[in-house]
Protein backbone atom coordinates (compact mmCIF):
# COMPACT_ATOMS: atom_id res chain seq x y z
CA UNK A 1 0.00 0.00 0.00
CA UNK A 2 1.39 3.77 -1.16
CA UNK A 3 2.22 5.94 1.71
CA UNK A 4 -1.36 7.73 0.68
CA UNK A 5 -2.97 5.14 1.80
CA UNK A 6 -3.18 3.05 5.62
CA UNK A 7 -5.40 0.09 7.37
CA UNK A 8 -6.40 1.29 10.66
CA UNK A 9 -8.93 0.23 13.52
CA UNK A 10 -11.64 2.40 13.94
CA UNK A 11 -12.74 4.13 17.78
CA UNK A 12 -16.01 6.07 16.86
CA UNK A 13 -16.91 7.72 19.61
CA UNK A 14 -19.08 10.87 20.49
CA UNK A 15 -16.81 13.30 20.20
CA UNK A 16 -13.98 15.22 17.71
CA UNK A 17 -10.26 15.31 18.37
CA UNK A 18 -7.74 17.15 16.14
CA UNK A 19 -3.98 16.09 15.57
CA UNK A 20 -2.14 17.18 18.05
CA UNK A 21 -4.97 17.00 20.80
CA UNK A 22 -5.11 14.45 23.45
CA UNK A 23 -8.37 12.58 24.87
CA UNK A 24 -8.84 9.94 27.78
CA UNK A 25 -10.76 7.24 27.09
CA UNK A 26 -12.39 4.40 29.45
CA UNK A 27 -11.94 1.25 28.09
CA UNK A 28 -14.29 -1.62 29.11
CA UNK A 29 -15.65 -3.00 25.60
CA UNK A 30 -14.06 -6.67 24.62
CA UNK A 31 -13.20 -4.82 21.16
CA UNK A 32 -11.67 -2.09 22.22
CA UNK A 33 -9.64 -3.81 24.72
CA UNK A 34 -8.12 -5.79 22.12
CA UNK A 35 -8.03 -3.17 19.69
CA UNK A 36 -6.16 -1.20 22.76
CA UNK A 37 -3.73 -4.38 23.29
CA UNK A 38 -2.82 -4.45 19.41
CA UNK A 39 -2.20 -1.15 18.57
CA UNK A 40 -0.03 -1.48 22.10
CA UNK A 41 2.18 -4.25 20.95
CA UNK A 42 2.75 -3.43 17.11
CA UNK A 43 3.27 0.28 17.98
CA UNK A 44 0.60 1.27 15.68
CA UNK A 45 -2.04 4.51 15.63
CA UNK A 46 -5.76 3.75 15.66
CA UNK A 47 -8.75 6.18 14.25
CA UNK A 48 -10.96 8.33 16.19
CA UNK A 49 -14.16 9.54 13.99
CA UNK A 50 -17.24 11.30 15.36
CA UNK A 51 -20.49 8.93 15.54
CA UNK A 52 -22.45 9.78 12.22
CA UNK A 53 -25.38 7.54 13.64
CA UNK A 54 -25.82 4.63 16.28
CA UNK A 55 -24.24 5.12 19.88
CA UNK A 56 -20.56 4.36 21.43
CA UNK A 57 -21.67 1.05 23.28
CA UNK A 58 -23.74 -2.31 21.22
CA UNK A 59 -23.86 -2.13 17.87
CA UNK A 60 -21.36 -1.22 15.16
CA UNK A 61 -21.75 2.67 14.61
CA UNK A 62 -21.84 4.75 11.21
CA UNK A 63 -18.77 7.12 11.59
CA UNK A 64 -18.06 10.36 9.77
CA UNK A 65 -15.74 9.73 7.04
CA UNK A 66 -13.13 12.24 8.16
CA UNK A 67 -11.37 11.46 11.38
CA UNK A 68 -8.05 11.69 13.59
CA UNK A 69 -5.20 8.95 13.50
CA UNK A 70 -4.17 8.82 17.42
CA UNK A 71 -1.47 7.00 18.86
CA UNK A 72 -1.61 5.62 22.81
CA UNK A 73 0.77 7.71 24.82
CA UNK A 74 -0.23 6.35 28.19
CA UNK A 75 -2.22 3.48 29.87
CA UNK A 76 -3.28 2.65 33.68
CA UNK A 77 -5.85 0.35 35.49
CA UNK A 78 -8.54 2.59 36.84
CA UNK A 79 -9.76 2.21 40.35
CA UNK A 80 -12.94 0.92 38.85
CA UNK A 81 -10.77 -2.06 37.67
CA UNK A 82 -11.00 -1.29 33.86
CA UNK A 83 -8.51 0.10 31.45
CA UNK A 84 -8.00 4.01 30.98
CA UNK A 85 -5.77 5.14 27.68
CA UNK A 86 -4.55 8.74 27.12
CA UNK A 87 -4.06 9.57 23.09
CA UNK A 88 -2.59 11.83 20.97
CA UNK A 89 -4.22 13.25 18.06
CA UNK A 90 -1.43 12.54 15.00
CA UNK A 91 -2.90 13.36 11.55
CA UNK A 92 -6.20 13.70 9.60
CA UNK A 93 -7.79 10.72 7.46
CA UNK A 94 -10.90 10.13 4.81
CA UNK A 95 -12.45 6.66 5.09
CA UNK A 96 -12.66 5.13 1.86
CA UNK A 97 -13.50 1.52 2.46
CA UNK A 98 -15.02 0.42 5.96
CA UNK A 99 -15.24 -3.48 7.37
CA UNK A 100 -17.65 -4.39 10.16
CA UNK A 101 -16.62 -7.48 11.31
CA UNK A 102 -18.32 -9.63 13.88
CA UNK A 103 -17.26 -8.98 17.47
CA UNK A 104 -14.47 -6.84 16.40
CA UNK A 105 -13.65 -2.89 16.62
CA UNK A 106 -14.41 -1.63 12.73
CA UNK A 107 -11.54 -1.71 10.24
CA UNK A 108 -10.94 1.12 7.38
CA UNK A 109 -8.87 1.67 4.60
CA UNK A 110 -7.76 5.59 4.86
CA UNK A 111 -6.15 8.08 2.62
CA UNK A 112 -3.81 10.63 4.54
CA UNK A 113 -4.96 14.17 4.45
CA UNK A 114 -2.93 17.08 3.95
CA UNK A 115 -0.83 18.22 6.68
CA UNK A 116 -0.92 21.67 7.75
CA UNK A 117 2.20 23.56 7.20
CA UNK A 118 3.24 25.55 10.28
CA UNK A 119 1.74 29.00 9.92
CA UNK A 120 2.35 31.98 12.47
CA UNK A 121 -0.76 33.08 14.26
CA UNK A 122 -1.64 36.55 12.42
CA UNK A 123 -1.46 39.34 14.73
CA UNK A 124 -4.95 40.22 14.46
CA UNK A 125 -5.86 36.93 15.67
CA UNK A 126 -3.82 37.10 19.14
CA UNK A 127 -7.03 37.45 21.21
CA UNK A 128 -7.66 34.00 20.19
CA UNK A 129 -4.64 32.80 21.67
CA UNK A 130 -5.16 34.60 24.45
CA UNK A 131 -8.56 32.98 24.91
CA UNK A 132 -6.85 30.06 24.25
CA UNK A 133 -4.52 30.30 26.81
CA UNK A 134 -7.02 31.37 29.94
CA UNK A 135 -9.15 28.27 29.10
CA UNK A 136 -5.62 26.10 28.93
CA UNK A 137 -4.60 27.57 32.27
CA UNK A 138 -8.62 26.61 33.88
CA UNK A 139 -7.59 23.15 32.58
CA UNK A 140 -6.45 19.82 34.22
CA UNK A 141 -6.42 16.19 32.95
CA UNK A 142 -4.96 15.52 30.11
CA UNK A 143 -4.72 19.39 28.69
CA UNK A 144 -2.32 19.85 31.57
CA UNK A 145 0.83 19.02 30.37
CA UNK A 146 -0.11 19.57 26.31
CA UNK A 147 2.75 21.32 25.20
CA UNK A 148 1.69 24.89 23.99
CA UNK A 149 2.21 26.18 20.55
CA UNK A 150 0.31 29.57 20.70
CA UNK A 151 2.00 30.78 17.63
CA UNK A 152 1.12 28.23 15.40
CA UNK A 153 -2.08 28.85 13.68
CA UNK A 154 -3.24 25.20 12.83
CA UNK A 155 -2.65 24.11 16.73
CA UNK A 156 -4.40 27.04 18.23
CA UNK A 157 -7.52 26.60 15.88
CA UNK A 158 -7.76 22.87 16.87
CA UNK A 159 -7.65 23.55 20.68
CA UNK A 160 -10.23 26.00 20.32
CA UNK A 161 -12.22 23.71 18.07
CA UNK A 162 -11.98 21.16 20.79
CA UNK A 163 -12.40 23.44 23.79
CA UNK A 164 -14.83 26.26 22.86
CA UNK A 165 -18.66 25.16 23.61
CA UNK A 166 -19.27 24.33 19.74
CA UNK A 167 -21.63 21.18 18.44
CA UNK A 168 -20.01 18.23 17.27
CA UNK A 169 -21.58 18.69 14.30
CA UNK A 170 -19.64 22.48 13.92
CA UNK A 171 -16.63 20.96 15.16
CA UNK A 172 -16.37 17.79 12.87
CA UNK A 173 -16.97 20.65 9.91
CA UNK A 174 -14.28 22.48 11.28
CA UNK A 175 -11.81 19.14 11.22
CA UNK A 176 -12.32 19.07 7.48
CA UNK A 177 -11.34 22.22 6.81
CA UNK A 178 -7.66 22.20 5.49
CA UNK A 179 -6.76 25.37 6.18
CA UNK A 180 -5.55 27.10 9.53
CA UNK A 181 -7.32 30.32 8.53
CA UNK A 182 -10.31 29.34 7.41
CA UNK A 183 -11.01 27.70 10.60
CA UNK A 184 -9.82 30.59 12.44
CA UNK A 185 -12.51 32.64 10.56
CA UNK A 186 -15.26 30.37 11.01
CA UNK A 187 -14.61 30.44 15.24
CA UNK A 188 -14.36 33.74 15.03
CA UNK A 189 -17.28 34.44 13.32
CA UNK A 190 -19.16 31.49 16.10
CA UNK A 191 -18.11 33.66 18.87
CA UNK A 192 -18.91 37.04 17.70
CA UNK A 193 -22.41 35.74 17.06
CA UNK A 194 -23.02 34.70 20.59
CA UNK A 195 -25.18 36.56 22.51
CA UNK A 196 -23.67 39.37 25.02
CA UNK A 197 -24.49 38.15 28.87
CA UNK A 198 -26.98 40.72 30.33
CA UNK A 199 -25.73 43.14 32.87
Amino acid sequence: MSDEYAELRLFPLQTVLFPRGRLGLRIFERRYTDLVTHCLRADQPFGICLIAAGNEVGEHATPETVGTAVRIIDWNQRHDGLLGITVEGERRFEIVQRRTPAGQAQEATVRWLPQPPTTRLPSALTPLADLLERILNQLDGVYSELPRDLADADWVSARLAELLPLPNEARQQLLEIDSAEERLALIREALDSEPSPRR
